[in-house]
């Protein structure tokens, strides 16, 4: 499969507040609604940041431990358990594109999403696809440490100093997942470059994981390749160019597909994301109250 026709921009990586970045990819979503280019893009955590699952009780995290480690806090649309996205450890991406030119199942429509990102792997060298069987969970509000699931969790294969729970040596790699709004699918997702295991469970209130079993859980990329985030960034671009196109590296691509290489956002979208973080992301009403427990 390849991606849907039309219009695209690819917006490079930028470091940016995590509130700003999640205002950002639901803007991208109103703009492919509203007729606009649909976008690909990747980002950057600045400063790092931990993002709650869209139901995700906010007593599971460690507010005072997010606070005195200067760890931003916002909540994603998506659902889910919390991540943190390290500044320097996690690579994300997103795609915003008319949900009439996508499955509207939502496991064939993510497939097709995380295209790119299986090429991104395979473009560094990596061994990466979804996890063959399920490996249970370890604990439920932790995005990469709940339940592996051969439909949509992506792991790596690479040496692991323990038992990586029944999965041969795979390890989670990427956490994706998509939202739809106003006749737009958005799907994000964090492919992880390095991992810090004490900050990764330091965010959340005592989890029952030692830190040996988090690494026996999730790898980074630069744990099972000689690769510098600059190159990992670029594989993530390369792939999203590629998979847009229909084309190998540097061709011309489809017809009826015009993709901008150096898109940027234009002021009204910008005007607009400040609008969504003040109202919603950076807002403790959202942040810190599951959506069922507001007034």
């Amino acid at each position: 499969m390849t991606a849907p026709t039309g219009n695209w921009r690819l917006i490079r990586e930028e470091a940016r507040p995590g509130p700003m970045q999640m205002a950002l990819d639901e803007v991208a979503a109103e703009t492919a609604a509203a007729g606009g280019p649909a976008t690909v893009r990747t980002y950057r955590w600045e400063p790092s940041c931990l993002t709650l699952g869209y139901r995700q009780d906010p007593e599971t995290v460690d507010w005072s431990f997010c606070e005195r480690e200067g760890i931003d806090a916002t909540r994603r649309q998506t659902g889910g358990g919390g991540i943190y996205h390290d500044s320097r450890g996690d690579v994300a991406y997103s795609i915003a594109v008319p949900a009439a030119d996508v499955p509207g199942e939502l496991l064939d429509c993510y497939h097709l999403l995380c295209e790119p990102v299986l090429d991104a792997f395979d473009r560094l060298g990596i061994d990466a696809d979804y996890v063959e069987e399920s490996v249970p969970e370890l604990y439920r509000p932790a995005c990469y440490l709940r339940e592996l699931h051969p439909a949509h969790d992506v792991v790596a294969t690479g040496p692991t100093g323990g038992d990586a729970g029944g999965a041969a040596g795979a390890r989670k790699t990427a956490g994706n997942a998509q939202y739809r709004k106003r006749d737009a699918v958005i799907q994000h997702g964090s492919l992880t470059f390095s991992v810090d295991t004490e900050r990764h469970l330091g965010v959340f209130d005592d989890p029952p994981v030692a830190p040996d079993e988090f690494r026996e859980r999730v790898v980074g990329m630069a744990d099972l390749v000689d690769v510098d985030r600059g190159d990992a960034v670029a594989a993530v671009e390369a792939a999203l160019v590629a998979w847009v196109l229909g084309a190998a590296d540097g061709a011309a691509g489809r017809d009826g597909v015009a993709l901008d290489r150096d898109g940027s956002w234009s002021s009204a979208e910008l005007a607009r994301a400040e609008e969504l973080v003040e109202a919603k992301y950076r807002d403790d009403g959202w942040v810190r109250t599951r959506p069922g427990d507001r007034s």
